[in-house]
């Protein structure tokens, strides 16, 4: 299933190359005409476009973070890590964009929390961050590559087995590629990775453990592994799935039949016998009485398979919650008003901010954890992933403007306002940028 429904998000080569496990044939269908039509395959891409319409629009605008407290060298790490979530060059933002993908796409994924490794301790706090031991970072990974896990009773992970796997050659000059297959154990307190590797001279490798210890939240009694999940009713590939697989074999089977009625068969009605080749470059012969014609389907059926497409389309996009982009009035030969429009879209939002709320809470989490394994001090909020309209900002201002009109008497309520919409306004400045800014802005209420 996962990678069915990778295939259906990506289409394209991916799905021209796999096309005889997604192409029905035709009960008794002739084997060379199958895959004549598994040779002229199309995929017309919805649900992909779909999932990353969601993906764009909801992180649009970054997540607000917001590191409060007195340790600037903590304040200084959250800034980096915002900028470098991985220790591959990619921000917070991007990288939860890429989990929510695959969250709609799966369903959930996993995201791993982990420190660099070395064999000895660092002797104080000061040699930690020198040496980078104490630079957390952030890995991604798939259902499909998580394959054994347990949970207490209280809902949290107890362990976790994850498994991935990928060809490499040892040296450049190596003829041969070799698989490797490596195995990550997380308990609440400690870790293993175990690995094999395949190739021409190796195999039956042994598994072997590589490495082991205590990881990162060990101290928390925490597996250092979050999930991101969405509803079952907001799992996009598993709704649309099916109808994006039926759209692609009606698509594939009218086209195929448009093909085949471009070929129009000869027809000659004579009572003599017929003894004559047919074909470019020759000519017939014809009697006085003799008729001569062509066979065609006539269209009725195909405009019906055109009509069951557009349906289909559209039914991808409402039960994808978005109805009002499922295809123009021109197309549709109907028209939508303003309020109409209003309220389909009103739907959408609603969906986005519950995905906005998955990836906060996601954000959140780990970056408490994190904050919890460094002992920083710090206080971490983050906000922000729910206004999705260009002039939202300019309405919140108005908003803003008549709260305060009011004369309410609380520093704190001006302080938190204040920070709100300028974060907001700021929300693709450098993470540094935006925690001086609130830091002034707490300066300026003291």
């Amino acid at each position: 299933m996962w990678k069915k429904y990778r295939d259906l998000y990506s289409g394209g080569e991916q799905i021209r190359e796999r096309a005889s496990e997604y192409l029905i044939p035709r009960n008794k269908e002739p084997d060379m005409v199958y895959q004549e039509r598994v040779a002229r395959v199309f995929y017309e891409n919805y649900i992909g476009s779909i999932i990353d319409w969601y993906s764009a629009t909801l992180l649009r605008r970054e997540p607000v973070l917001v590191v409060e407290g007195a340790n600037d060298s903590g304040k200084q790490f959250f800034n980096e890590f915002a900028e470098d979530c991985d220790l591959k060059g990619t921000s917070l933002s991007d990288f939860f964009r890429q989990q929510l993908v695959n969250a709609l796409i799966f369903g959930k994924t996993y995201v791993a929390l982990d420190f660099p490794r070395f064999s000895q301790p660092a002797p104080n706090r000061a040699a930690e961050d020198a040496t980078g031991r104490s630079r957390a970072f952030l890995v991604e990974y798939t259902p499909n590559e998580v394959i054994n896990w347990s949970h207490s009773s209280d809902g949290n992970l107890q362990w976790i087995v994850i498994r991935t796997s990928c060809l490499r050659q040892e040296k450049v000059t190596d003829s041969d590629w070799k698989r490797e297959t490596r195995w990550i154990y997380y308990g609440q307190e400690d870790f293993r990775i175990y690995t094999r590797v395949e190739g021409t001279e190796a195999k039956d490798a042994a598994i072997r453990l590589i490495d082991q210890g205590k990881h990162g939240l060990a101290a928390q009694l925490r597996v250092p592994v979050f999930q991101l999940k969405v509803s079952d009713g907001l799992w996009l590939m598993n709704k649309a799935g099916l109808l994006q697989l039926e759209h692609f074999n009606k698509s594939n089977a009218l086209a195929w039949a448009l093909t085949m009625g471009l070929f129009a068969t000869p027809v000659v009605y004579s009572d003599r016998d017929w003894n004559q080749v047919v074909g470019e470059g020759y000519f017939i012969q014809l009697g006085p009485d003799d008729k001569f014609g062509w066979t065609e389907p006539e269209g009725h059926v195909f405009q019906i398979a055109a009509d069951n497409l557009e349906r289909l389309k559209d039914e991808i996009y409402r039960v994808c919650y978005l109805i009002s982009q499922a295809a123009s009035p021109q197309a549709t030969g109907a028209s939508q008003s303003g309020l109409s429009k209003q309220r389909d879209f009103s739907i959408t939002q609603e969906v986005l901010r519950a995905y906005g709320d998955a990836v906060k809470e996601t954000i959140k989490q780990a970056l408490r954890a994190i904050e919890n394994a460094r002992q920083d001090g710090l206080s971490i909020e983050v906000s922000g992933l729910d206004e999705f309209d260009i002039g939202d900002f300019s309405n919140e201002l108005d908003d803003a403007q008549k709260l305060l009109a009011l004369g309410i008497q609380s520093e704190t309520m001006k302080k938190q306002l204040f920070k709100k919409l300028a974060l907001k306004y700021f929300c693709d400045a450098r993470q540094d940028i935006k925690t001086k800014i609130a830091g002034e802005i707490d300066a300026s209420f003291k």
